[in-house]
């Protein structure tokens, strides 16, 4: 594999995006996403005070309260686009973010990631509208957001019961 497996160019998808150098095979390590560690809050607060279209950062949540926040000493994986049929997938181990090929990628391909974005549950449609999804692909669901999570299964019906009956009397005369 390359020294640098990726390089940033205009994408096609939304603005910059990021591209293999190399042929890349499954399972290869791209690239570990780095920025600076902070806590939510101050990302909420750096997120207020940015001059960007809404929506648009570099944080990675790592699920633990930290985010990394990849506008800030980040390198080239920030640009990875979302694509509704990702060939990379990033996998968090602690506090860091190593971006694997999910399959064979060739070179000048660009490297999408199934963003899967969480907002609150009371965002207006407004706000959502912000997440529109640009991907093109075939299963493409519109939107950067995750897909609702499924319906409750129903719980299994009881097995079906044989009804005691009474023996039937016959009329005698």
């Amino acid at each position: 594999m390359p020294r640098r497996p990726l390089v940033v160019r205009d994408s096609a998808i939304h603005g910059r995006g990021a591209f293999a150098t190399a042929d890349l095979t499954a399972g290869d390590l791209i690239s570990v996403y780095s920025g600076q560690l902070i806590d939510w809050p101050e990302a909420t607060r750096r997120y207020q005070d940015l001059d960007v279209p809404a929506g648009h950062t570099f944080f990675f949540d790592l699920g633990d309260g930290h985010v990394i926040d990849g506008g800030r000493g980040g390198n080239a994986a920030r640009w990875i686009n979302h694509g509704c049929e990702p060939n990379c997938e990033a996998a968090v181990e602690g506090r860091a973010v190593e971006i694997l090929a999910t399959r064979d990628i060739v070179k000048g391909e660009e490297l999408l990631l199934d963003y899967q974005l969480e907002l609150d549950p009371t965002a207006t449609a407004a706000e959502r509208k912000a997440y529109v999804c640009r991907c093109g692909a075939a299963s493409c669901r519109g939107t950067m957001l995750a897909p609702p999570p499924p319906p409750p299964s129903p719980p299994p019906s009881p097995p079906p019961s044989r009804r005691r009956t009474k023996p039937r009397q016959s009329a005698r005369s």
